[in-house]
Parts: structure tokens; C-alpha cells; sequence
């Protein structure tokens, strides 16, 4: 295929794909299955590996994100990014309307939108493409997170038709939708990670991560509520939704223009009960004078808009009894208080325990057993005891004591400084830690051993066979077929299993050995960073610190978990029984870059993770950040601020051919 051809076919593909990509995102129509969508991207991945010269960044490609990132510029918005004046009454709502009557002497109307709860997004298109996607940040300048906004499915790269302006902005909410959050959380927890509050922290989290390919795994979603700016070809705030829509963009489909304000307070109380059925958050309404001309005679504060408005709904909330409090204890020893209530209707669902948090939070709202509690689903998914009714309460109810010592191994519990949890520091007697450390070990993300679920490891280690990790690779047929529920097959598949972990990679290994703070990514930074557990082990604290997202806290734990004599006997066990410790000794080519740290910046002539590979085949070592440890700086154009950072820190900026020069002429790159 000529280079040609190739860009006749990638131009069908990616305008095929991005029309797939608006049915069953935008639309929710899909008219091809998942698996005819898949064929169509890979063949256009598989183009685009083979000529590279042709990838540009609004390809359909571009969605899955990288873990290269370099932070987040900050962009100054060309329009402020203010704020909305709040309320919670319809009289204030009068009020609002009054003032606008007051205003003109002309009819206007208003435009009514759900307000979405997650993070603010401002997109600038240039010629159909999107050029950049600024957080609102102070309202006056904001991050610049493209690279994980091209992720949104949602969000067009590229849109359609040919009617829109050379050059505009349009602004929108990224959120994540319960579906996602539920999943994340999910993951969360079997990582013994604290869960996200609600939907719009996790969206907002999400929206700032450094590494993009774990946004485009989180299912962020957006909607378009605005498009600022003045030489438009639109009359109307209304107008622009619909052109906005039809150049490929998600807009509410239940946003809806009002006559007057007795239409306006119609919408909105429809909501405030609809509301519970979206597969999304919302936490109000806004309310817009629908003309651009009247918007612009009324103009702003200098802080709000004078046009518009957000009314907000009132947080659903319940009154039930505490009946009692349970103590969890995750894999590390983390202590979390659930409480269990009286059954209670709550935002669509009975509601039986709530989330307590910690010690504090119990003490702050001075919890007792049998308080009459007000229970409120954070982010309307996740519910928690929010108050006491103390009007209601018996006077002979005794302060809640939180409890002292271990619940399940009576072990006294310690809080470290800076915590807010209390912790079991018994990590090889206390049950629930013993069988949560195998179960994240075995699980799905980390060694994925077939057939060892959360009750077969219980059941293996209620009868005494295992009390570590090391102790699977000991386990023999007749051990597990005797035991209750099993037989020869499951006993075969688990032993099956366990063999196949042994080619699971390095960076799921670390993950898999459960130390405190290093999750799925973390644990692909360090592996990346050190690509060998012997390496890992001897670091200092200052080479974690130099790791992409690893801080004080995660260093510490890792040097921690490492430096304890029990741990050390685990990995050598592990080892023994040829488990990956390292990364892949044959992708080594050379160790013409031994003990040098490369950073990479610009735009180069081929992708930077052709140039990472092509370091790390070589024996070097590629960091996201320039400090006093670097080596080089691999530069190409437009290198930005790393230039100045590394010549006040003296590191030398090399050049593609000069790396070239570095590595031994016999060895192909």
C-alpha cells in the first residue's frame, strides 16, 4: 500500500469510526456491534503504525490515552469562567424574574438545563478540531488537560460538517456517570483505596490524573451547556445548543425554553423528582434568559452573570434509627465503621447501613446507639449519617466509645500521624488481613489465579493451609480436593492457576504483593522506573521520589514493607518458585545507556514511547520530570519550560541525532 492509499483508507476510517463513536455516545443509538467497531479500529491502528507520518491528534486513536505526561499547562481563558448566583426558593426565583421584567420592555424568555454535577470544561476548536480543553480553574486561568479530554468519548476531535466558525469555545460539564462511579469504587475497595465521596470528586480527580490511559478507563462523560463569545452566527443561547448538537457535540436532551417563570418552576419541580431516574448526578436547575442580545444588555458582577441563574435542589435525606455500629478491617489492618439502621426509603432505594468514616467524624456528630440519625446518600449514591436529630434522643444514651482494640484479633489499635483511620498492626495474625492480602493477590488485577475466589481462599485458610501468598505455590492436589465443595477439577484449575501466575508481569506482581498506597499504576510507575524487584528494594527514599506520582507517603511505605524480615523471606520464596520479579531481560539490547536518566519534551520524529522503549532497550531510564538526578534532556520542537529547568539544573538538552550518537553505533535503535 502506497502512503496514498494508506491516507485515503485512514481518512474512511477515522470519519467511519467518528460517526460510530457519536451514535453510541452522543446518541445512544448504535447502528454496528462492538465487535465490528473493534475490526474498524484496529485496522486504522494498524495503518497508522505503518505510517506513522500520518497520525494526527484528533484520530480516533488518540482516545486511549498514555501514561507519558509532562503536568498540566496553565491557559488563561479568553472569556472568565464565573460562577452562578445559587438559591434554593422559588421566591427567590420571583425575585430573579422581576428583575429581568424590569429590565426590558420587550417579551424574553428563558432556557432551562439540568445542572450537571461534575467538573467545568472549556473547549477551544479550531477549524473544526479540538486545539485545547481548560479546566475552569480560578475562573481566570485553568489547566490545560487535553490529553485527558481526547479520552471522553463524548467529546468530538474532529466535527461534523462544515458550518460551524473557523474559531470558537464552548463550554461543558465532565461527569461521571453512577455506572462508572459504582465500578470504580468497586475497584477501589478491593484495593483497599478510600472510595470517592460521590461522582462529581471522582470526575473532578479524575479529570487532573497525570496519566491518561487511566482516565480513558474510568467512562467520563460530558454534556455542552454554553458557548461564550460574541460575532456568532446565533441569535440565541437555544440556537446555539441545536447547532452544537448537530456539529456532533452531547447536549441535554432535556434541555427545554420556558414563556415565563411559571414554566421555569414547572421544569423544576418536575426534576427535583425525575431526577432520581438519570444514570447521572444533577443538583439542580439553570435558569437562562434564552437571547444573546438581551444577555449582553444585562451583562455581569464581577462575579455572576446577571442573565442567569442555578436553583438547587435539596439534598434527599431520611430520619431512621441507629441500631448498632460494626468494625471492618480491611487488608491493611485499615479500621472502618459501618452503622446499621432501621430499614429506609431513600432517593429510590432501603437504605440498612451507612458509612461512618472514622473516629473523628463519629465524635463530631456525637453519634449514640439508638439516636434517631438524618441518613443522606453523598453524591446521591453512597449513603452516610449526616446528623442527629437530638430533639429525639433518649437521655439515657451513652456517648458512642470507638472501639480500642482489634474486633477480629483483639490486638490494640494505633492511628498514625496523619491518619484519619485507626489500624490493626497485627498484619500476620489478624485474620481478615491474613485472607484480604491472598484474595488482592489472586484477584483479577494482580495475579488473576483462576478458581481462587474470595471463599475458596477463605476456605484454604480455615482449614490451614495457607497463611501467606507463598504458601498457594505449596498447595498440592490432594490438600484441595478433600475440602469441602471442591474435587479433582477445581483442584486441578487452581493448581493450573498458580502456574500460569508465574508468567504474569512484573508490574502486576508488585501490585499483587499488596504494600500500602501502591495501587494498579503506581505500581507500573515503580516497575517502569526500577524494572526490577532487586533494584526496587535497594532504592533510596530520593530515587522513589524522583517516580512519577510516588510522594513521601508512598515512599515510605514501600522502604517500610521492604525493610521487614517477614516480607523479605516472602519474596524470596517467590522468587524461589519463579515468580516475575523483573522485566523482560530480553528486551535488553545494550547497556550503552546504563545508569543514565533520560527526560523527553517537544515534538519529536517519532512517537515518544518508540524514543522510551529505545532508552530502556538500552539500559537507560526514562523519568516525566527533570531534577539534580537526570542525565539528559532528549529535546525536540517546541520543548517549552524543560529547557530553562534544565539548564538552571545543568542537565544537558540533547538532540535525537546526538542520542543516537550515545548509543554504540553496532546496536540498531
Amino acid at each position: 500500500m502506497t502512503i496514498r492509499e494508506a491516507k485515503i483508507r485512514i481518512d474512511a476510517l477515522r470519519k467511519k469510526i467518528d460517526e460510530h463513536n457519536r451514535r453510541y455516545y452522543v446518541e445512544s443509538a448504535p447502528v454496528i456491534s462492538d465487535f465490528e467497531f473493534d475490526l474498524l479500529m484496529q485496522e486504522l491502528q494498524g495503518l497508522e503504525r505503518k505510517f506513522p507520518e500520518l497520525v494526527n491528534v484528533a484520530s480516533p486513536t488518540q482516545r486511549v490515552g498514555s501514561d507519558l505526561s509532562e503536568g498540566f499547562a496553565q491557559v488563561a481563558h479568553r472569556y472568565p469562567m464565573l460562577s452562578l448566583g445559587n438559591t434554593y426558593s422559588e421566591g427567590e426565583l420571583r425575585e430573579f424574574d422581576a428583575r429581568i421584567a424590569k429590565a426590558f420592555d420587550e417579551a424574553y424568555e428563558y432556557v432551562c438545563e439540568l445542572k450537571f454535577d461534575g467538573a467545568s470544561i472549556s473547549l477551544i476548536y479550531a477549524d473544526g478540531t479540538l486545539q485545547r480543553a481548560v479546566t475552569r480553574g480560578d475562573g481566570v486561568q485553568g489547566d490545560d488537560v487535553i490529553a485527558n479530554v481526547r479520552t471522553v468519548r463524548s467529546i468530538p476531535l474532529q466535527l461534523q460538517g462544515d458550518n460551524f466558525p473557523k474559531e470558537f469555545e464552548v463550554r461543558g460539564e465532565i461527569l461521571m456517570p453512577h455506572s462508572s462511579f459504582e465500578k470504580l469504587n468497586r475497584e477501589r475497595e478491593k484495593q483497599d483505596e478510600v472510595p470517592f465521596a460521590n461522582p462529581r470528586n471522582a470526575a473532578s480527580g479524575t479529570l487532573k490524573m497525570l496519566d491518561s490511559k487511566e482516565v480513558a478507563k474510568r467512562g467520563l462523560d460530558n454534556f455542552i451547556y454554553y458557548m461564550p463569545g460574541y460575532g456568532l452566527p446565533f441569535s440565541s443561547h437555544y440556537e446555539s445548543l441545536q447547532a452544537a448538537r448537530a456539529w456532533g457535540f452531547k447536549v441535554s436532551e432535556h434541555t427545554q425554553k420556558c414563556s415565563d417563570i411559571n414554566a421555569v418552576i414547572t421544569f423544576i419541580r418536575r426534576w427535583d423528582a425525575a431526577r432520581k431516574s438519570l444514570p447521572y448526578d444533577t443538583d439542580g436547575v439553570v435558569v437562562k434568559v434564552n437571547s444573546f442580545a438581551q444577555q449582553r444588555a444585562l451583562g455581569f458582577t464581577a462575579k455572576t452573570p446577571r442573565w442567569a441563574i442555578a436553583y438547587k435542589f435539596k439534598a434527599e435525606q431520611a430520619l431512621t434509627k441507629l441500631l448498632s455500629v460494626d468494625y471492618q478491617v480491611g487488608r491493611t489492618g485499615a479500621i472502618t465503621p459501618v452503622a446499621n439502621l432501621e430499614p429506609v426509603k431513600l432517593a429510590g432505594t432501603v437504605v440498612k447501613r451507612a458509612s461512618l468514616h472514622n473516629a473523628d467524624q463519629i465524635a463530631l456528630l456525637d453519634v449514640r446507639i439508638g439516636d434517631m440519625v438524618y441518613v443522606e446518600k453523598g453524591g446521591e449514591i453512597i449513603p452516610k449519617i449526616v446528623g442527629v436529630d437530638a430533639s429525639k434522643r433518649d437521655e439515657t444514651l451513652q456517648p458512642l466509645q470507638y472501639i480500642s482494640v482489634c474486633p477480629e484479633c483483639s490486638t490494640p489499635l494505633v492511628r498514625l500521624e496523619g491518619e484519619a483511620k485507626h489500624f490493626c498492626p497485627n498484619e500476620s495474625g489478624c485474620p481478615p488481613q491474613i485472607v484480604g492480602r491472598i484474595i488482592h493477590f489472586a484477584s483479577r488485577k494482580a495475579m488473576n489465579i483462576e478458581g481462587l475466589g474470595d471463599e475458596t481462599v477463605e476456605l484454604l485458610y480455615k482449614n490451614g493451609l495457607i497463611a501467606t501468598v507463598g504458601d498457594l505455590y505449596s498447595l498440592r492436589k490432594s490438600q484441595i480436593a478433600r475440602l469441602e465443595r471442591m474435587g479433582d477439577k477445581s483442584a486441578e484449575n487452581i493448581l493450573q492457576g498458580l502456574e500460569n501466575s508465574k508468567k504474569v508481569a512484573f508490574p502486576r506482581v508488585l501490585f499483587a504483593l499488596g504494600i500500602r498506597y501502591v495501587g494498579e499504576t503506581t505500581a507500573k510507575k515503580l516497575a517502569d522506573a526500577f524494572g526490577s524487584l532487586d533494584a526496587l528494594q535497594n532504592a533510596t527514599p530520593e530515587q522513589l521520589l524522583e517516580v512519577d506520582e510516588v510522594g513521601e507517603q508512598i515512599a515510605k511505605s514501600a522502604l517500610a514493607f521492604f525493610g521487614e524480615e517477614k516480607n523479605q523471606l516472602l519474596l524470596n520464596k517467590l522468587r524461589e518458585v519463579g515468580l516475575c520479579f523483573a522485566t523482560d531481560a530480553q528486551e535488553r539490547i545494550s547497556s550503552e545507556l546504563e545508569g543514565l536518566t533520560f527526560v523527553i519534551t517537544g515534538t519529536l520524529s517519532r512517537p515518544r514511547e518508540e524514543w522510551k522503549q529505545a532508552i530502556e532497550q538500552h539500559g537507560g531510564k526514562v523519568a516525566s520530570a527533570i531534577s539534580g538526578s537526570t542525565s539528559y534532556l532528549l529535546a525536540g520542537e517546541k520543548a517549552g519550560s524543560k529547557i530553562q529547568k534544565a539548564e538552571k539544573l545543568r542537565v544537558k538538552v540533547i538532540n535525537e541525532v546526538q542520542i543516537l550518537e550515545l548509543i554504540s553505533k553496532k546496536n540498531n535503535v
